[in-house]
């Protein structure tokens, strides 16, 4: 205590030493001796401020935690935005690894550990460092100082939904008799000691509590079938192991990590705006990636949606427009409320977008707003809706500056690991650009970046996102070139058919076998994503060739090889499941492409109005019943002028431009 007395400050009693301590004892040289940095690590590990043991080709660092270990100074590295943007990259690599080890060492150790107070053993947290060390009360905790009792109690933080279990578990009587499946609770315990109000030493323990009770001693098994016992309407045995499975769940490179705790308690909203947020999250969200969620079952929820809805508040802002105009939609809302919701959600996006470019920060999250506003607007809204909006074209064209800010285009052609993981963004800004061109008569924005992509036959996701493969869609790009050429007369007669045989052919090697293309359901009702996506390229296949012969002077519905096409895109639509839970949604373009070329009492008309039926009211709303409104207009002029003796094509664009539609129909 001499040392306080005289003013110096206090210090723990484990950490002071006589002066004859052997610890005082050692040779100065040894005191003084410093470490010698190096500057040949790798650049991930210094980015990271780690030690790096500078393997040759990938240090242990890197390739325990799945990182690109780069050695060349990466572009990247001279650019301080471009170093934290790669710094959280690297930080969402790592979480999802840690995460897949996580549940890797559950899956081995949960038979292995005791039912009840399994173990309570000293955590790394039990020396702690100084700046860790405090006394401050948790005011989440209500046995903390700072909890206010008067506070009514709150369920925030519980989203317990009966319904979790699919319908084929929930449904079957063999599961019934069996009580909630058991589950363990972490229960973290601290004890701090202090000496003369001095913090000396911090001892943490982990607990973990389970809820399971093992069944009294006479209890007996519910009786099962003695033969077939196995329920073939739940497991599906013969796909089980088969190559015919979802992709890899760490397919895309998604821009947030999962989201950390309930998937509501993080999200910050009004009152006034949480039935707006439930509503988008169980009505909307599922509408929108139905290809993804097939792939990749819960990751558009758990690794694009709810991440964002967390941390982006421009993003935030554009759901919550979505869900008031589902909800107008749907449920028949009239009056200023919903109108209200709607417009000052979507002004509130519109600012905080406009704020974000002014300060040219956070590119990322603006991008991704971006997108929402105009991607999210395709599964939601009427055709008739009138309120004042900005037309899709002038959101992407931000968007696209974006992009090209944040250099999507060039990691993807030239960075190795973006091919292998191709970022979410850039995917879904892709199929935007390639399929909205079309919209508009022009040339895609990222078209030399599908050509070279397509020379190389590397992938950018848009098979395993929207469901046609990604070789279909770079085509597909080129033909809306030559649209975009034809429309602005760049190109003569004959160099334009010159070009529309090329792409023909181009075509040509993308067929595949017939008896390749086969109903996408398994014999136990599951979905198999590979099959699906054989089946929607063959559509989409038959309507880049609708389009492209379209291009061809002087072409004419009538025409027999138009006629061929439309019944084949006929019969390759019979492959595509119709009704609620089906794909319809997913082949808007291509629909609006066979169909208006379809003749009146032609086989497509009645195959389409029968699929309509099917998805009852659904086709009436978003990209899909933009389109139906929009046939109906093509097809009312087009055989009206048949009738008065004009066989002339009435282009679908055309009517759009008359009608003042600015629809983006993918």
């Amino acid at each position: 205590m001499s040392a306080q007395a005289n003013g110096q400050p206090g210090k723990p009693a484990a950490m002071v030493a006589p002066k004859s301590s052997p610890a005082k004892a050692s040779p100065p040289k040894t005191q003084t001796k410093m470490h010698r940095r190096s500057r040949s690590g790798c650049f991930t590990c210094r980015l990271r401020r780690k030690k790096c043991d500078e393997g040759k080709g990938q240090c242990k660092a890197c390739k325990h935690l799945g990182l690109k270990c780069e050695y060349k100074r990466p572009m990247w590295w001279s650019n301080n935005d471009q170093r934290k943007q790669q710094k959280e990259i690297i930080k969402n690599i790592i979480k999802r690894t840690k995460l897949s080890e996580k549940s890797a060492q559950l899956g081995t150790t949960s038979a292995e550990t005791p039912p009840g107070l399994s173990h309570s053993l000293p955590t790394s947290a039990t020396y702690s460092d100084v700046t860790a060390r405090t006394r401050a009360p948790s005011i989440d905790s209500q046995y903390s100082l700072g909890y206010d009792f008067n506070q009514p109690p709150s369920h925030d933080h519980y989203d317990y939904n009966p319904h979790v279990l699919s319908p084929p578990y929930d449904a079957n009587h063999l599961y019934q008799p069996y009580p909630p499946t058991p589950y363990e609770v972490d229960i973290k315990t601290e004890r701090q000691m202090y000496v003369n109000d001095i913090p000396t030493r911090r001892d943490s323990t982990v607990s973990t509590f389970s809820t399971y009770q093992p069944p009294p001693p006479h209890s007996t098994l519910p009786p099962f079938p003695e033969d077939d016992w196995i329920n073939d309407n739940i497991y599906d045995t013969g796909d089980m192991f088969s190559a015919d499975g979802g992709m890899d769940f760490n397919f895309f490179d998604f821009s947030h990590g999962a989201p950390q705790g309930s998937q509501q308690a993080m999200i910050q909203v009004d009152d006034c705006d949480r039935p707006l947020l439930d509503h988008f999250i169980h009505n909307v969200l599922r509408l929108i990636f139905p290809i993804l969620e097939v792939n990749q079952h819960g990751s558009a929820r758990s690794e694009v949606v709810l991440p964002a809805l967390e941390s982006n508040k421009c993003y935030l802002h554009c759901c919550l427009s979505i869900a008031a105009i589902h909800r107008k939609s749907t449920q028949g809302l009239q009056g200023e409320q919903v109108d209200s919701d709607i417009m000052r959600h979507r002004y509130a996006t519109i600012s905080e977008l406009c704020e974000a470019l002014n300060r040219d920060t956070d590119h990322l999250q603006i991008l991704e707003a971006t997108l929402g506003m105009i991607f999210f607007q395709c599964s939601v809204g009427r055709p008739d809706d009138t309120l004042p909006d900005i037309p899709w074209h002038q959101h992407f064209q931000a968007g696209a500056s974006l992009v090209r800010k944040l250099e999507l285009p060039h990691a993807m052609v030239h960075d190795h690991n973006a091919q292998l993981h191709p970022p979410f963004n850039m995917t879904l800004a892709s199929w935007i650009d390639i399929l909205g061109a079309t919209m508009i008569g022009r040339s895609p924005q990222f078209a030399h970046i599908y050509r070279e992509k397509n020379e190389s036959g590397s992938t950018s996701g848009l098979c395993e996102l929207m469901g046609c493969e990604d070789s279909m869609m770079y085509i597909i790009s080129e033909i809306a070139c030559l649209d975009a050429l034809k429309k602005t007369k760049g190109l003569h007669d004959l160099q334009l058919c010159q070009l529309i045989e090329s792409c023909g052919k181009s075509l040509d090697t993308t067929e595949v076998p017939p008896s390749s293309i086969c109903w996408p359901y398994s014999s136990t009702g599951a979905v198999r994503p590979r099959q699906l996506s054989k089946n929607m390229t063959a559509v989409f296949r038959i309507a880049a060739r609708i389009y492209l012969c379209g291009l061809v002077p002087n072409s004419s519905r009538h025409d027999s090889t138009m006629q061929d096409l439309l019944e084949r895109f006929t019969q390759s639509l019979g492959m595509v499941p119709s009704g609620p839970d089906g794909f319809d949604r997913s082949l808007v373009w291509p629909l609006l492409i066979a169909g208006s070329m379809s003749t009146p009492g032609s086989t497509f008309r009645q195959v389409l109005f029968t699929r309509i039926d099917a998805l009852g009211e659904h086709a009436e709303f978003g990209s899909f019943g933009r389109m139906v409104r929009l046939l109906q207009e093509v097809w009312h002029q087009s055989d009206e002028a048949e009738r008065a003796g004009d066989r002339q094509n009435v282009h679908w664009r055309d009517v759009m431009e008359q009608k003042g539609w600015d629809f983006l129909l993918i």
